[in-house]
């Protein structure tokens, strides 16, 4: 098994805290192999007592039987509480492992979300976690079982006759030759397929999510292609892997089959010539069989071992992804907020080849409605993240209040904004526990009033149980428009100091837009708040629009001074509103 790359030292580092259980899997092995060889000792022992036909010495064969009854019970009581034991080492590592890789996620910076694929990471916490489990648990329940039996055998076989013993010790290594020839070439095709599972989990859950947009675009048969070829690229994959590490134990069986034999033949020998009884010989043969179980034990276990080490660092990659700068020691916790943003000579780019970002310069006062409108990629959503800190600048600043954000805590800064997307996201769970989402501790009354003003009372009314009627993940039962005005009556729940609305609008009906409108303009009094939009008629009472091209501002002005410029904005808007005949 590879161990170079610390992946094995790591995963008993996770087992460090179960000491206790690890220590009585430990003693309950020992008993239960003790006990296990112990039986053939005692058979031997009522096998010497049987002389011949009607020569059977039952005064000393009753007291041997019994002790037979008691230690088959001690190894069986062992044996279960072992896998008690184990199941709680496993199956507790596995938890916390899964626990340190979604702690992980949880303060990676966005970017390292963004650059790896959902689905595998999805499979990287879920199924190769799984599989580390389980290989934990076939390795400490017979690896270390097997090692004990393999040590007491020939502990055993040397107490009763050193010659035979020796026999058998001297044809062991040929078994472990074989089982590690075979192990070390496993284990590069088991992390082969591990990745290529995650490739196929991405695939689904992408194409899965999106089925609404497949079926729409025909693309059917397209995906059944894309599917069939990572599929089958597993499933070779898969075979290879199972095939190296399946032969295994057929090669360990050949080589134990040779020591069975050797035994048979040395102690039918020395049987012969008077050096060991009959029952002595009984016991050796089932010491020799005993012995060499363990060998296709862990030939047989091998393939899970290998299986899980590859699954475990494709975990421990998500473990060791780096983490997002920290919040200064001093940094400042925001409170009672004003909403006084400036933007300082600002330079951002998600990659270094490709600027996008560069010298931008903007004040918004407090309580200002500041708009940001611009073709598709000139960097609105890119502003967006940077006053979020989901993204840091590289060069510039950011302060809210006078406080650089780099100096401020991050959830003092992101709690001090109310954030509405294009893109809704809802969990699993009721409606009021979406809506109270920002403040848990919220009354009824405050969540249906903050219902009311995003006019999403009415139809939570005509829902089957109102608010507690429970919506799938990502609110698959309601409409998009409907999920858009939960996401807008959680923030207004939360009465944050400013505002961010990333075309917060863009999913709901004319006539409903007109009324949130409404709901925005008494929400945004006195709240510094930012508005993307394409639709240009939602800000004309903007204080200020800023027009972006390229990541630069290159216009900046209320509606009717940039309509009067007759410059890009008045373009984009004549573009929207113009009629047939100025057309």
């Amino acid at each position: 098994m590879k161990r170079g790359d610390g992946t094995l030292k790591r995963i008993l580092g996770f087992a460090a805290p179960y000491r206790a259980a690890l220590i009585l899997v430990l003693v309950f092995s020992v008993l239960s192999v003790a006990a296990t060889l112990y039986v053939p000792i005692l058979t031997g022992d009522a096998i010497d007592f049987i002389l011949g036909p009607g020569s059977v010495d039952f005064p000393r064969i009753v007291p041997i039987l019994i002790q037979l009854l008691a230690t088959i019970a001690v190894g069986s009581v062992s044996q279960y509480l072992l896998g008690l034991c184990t199941n709680r080492l496993s199956y507790g590592v596995a938890r916390d492992i899964r626990l340190r890789a979604m702690d992980k996620l949880e303060v990676v910076p966005l970017k390292t979300i963004d650059t790896h694929s959902h689905g595998d990471l999805l499979s990287r916490v879920i199924t190769d976690v799984n599989q580390v489990s389980e290989g934990l648990l076939m390795g400490f329940t017979q690896l270390f079982s097997g090692v004990i039996t393999i040590f007491g055998t020939l502990g055993f076989m040397y107490s009763v006759d050193a010659r035979i013993a020796t026999v058998v010790v001297v044809v062991t290594p040929l078994s472990l030759l074989v089982a590690n020839f075979i192990a070390r070439r496993t284990f590069s095709m088991f992390k082969l397929q591990s990745a290529t599972r995650g490739e196929l989990t991405a695939l689904v859950e992408e194409m899965v999510g999106n089925q609404k947009v497949v079926k729409a675009f025909g693309h059917e048969r397209a995906n059944e292609d894309d599917f069939d070829k990572v599929n089958e690229r597993l499933r070779s994959q898969s075979l290879r892997a199972t095939f190296f590490s399946s032969i295994t134990n057929p090669s360990t069986r050949f080589v134990n089959g040779v020591v069975y034999a050797l035994v048979c033949l040395f102690g039918a020998l020395m049987a012969l010539d008077g050096g060991l009884s009959v029952g002595a010989l009984s016991c050796f043969l089932s010491y020799a069989n005993q012995y060499t179980k363990p060998f296709n034990e862990i030939s047989g276990v091998v393939a899970e071992l290998q299986s899980a080490m590859a699954s475990a660092r494709r975990v421990f990659e998500v473990i060791d992804f780096e983490e997002q700068t920290p919040d200064a020691a001093d940094a400042a916790v925001l409170r009672a907020v004003q909403g006084d943003v400036e933007i300082q000579n600002v330079d951002f780019s998600y990659r270094a080849d490709a600027p996008l970002i560069e010298n931008l310069n903007l004040r918004a006062r407090p309580g200002q409605r500041v708009a940001i409108v611009g073709p598709t990629g000139c960097g609105k959503t890119t502003i967006i993240n940077l006053l979020m800190r989901f993204y840091d600048v590289r060069s510039g600043e950011i302060r809210v209040d006078g406080h650089p954000i780099m100096g401020v805590t991050r959830d003092s800064l992101r709690g001090s904004y109310g954030m509405v997307l294009q893109e809704t996201w809802l969990k699993s769970g009721t409606i009021r526990e979406n809506i109270a989402y920002g403040r848990p501790e919220a009354s009824e009354e405050e969540i249906i009033a903050a219902a009311r003003e995003a006019h999403a009372h009415s139809f939570i009314m005509r829902l089957p149980d109102g608010y507690d009627t429970v919506i799938s993940e990502d609110g698959g039962n309601i409409s998009q428009g409907q999920r858009q005005l939960l996401c807008i009556a959680r923030v207004m729940l939360t009465h944050p100091p400013m505002l961010i609305l990333d075309e917060a609008t863009s999913s709901i009906d004319t006539r409903t837009e007109q009324r949130i409108q409404r709901a925005f303009a008494q929400l945004m009094t006195g709240r510094t708040s930012f508005i993307v939009a394409h639709r240009l008629s939602t800000i004309r009472e903007a204080d200020q629009i800023l027009v972006m091209r390229a990541g630069h501002i290159i216009e900046q002005g209320k509606h009717e001074e940039l309509l009067a410029k007759g410059g890009f904005y008045a373009e984009l808007y004549n573009s929207q509103f113009a009629t047939e005949e100025e057309i």
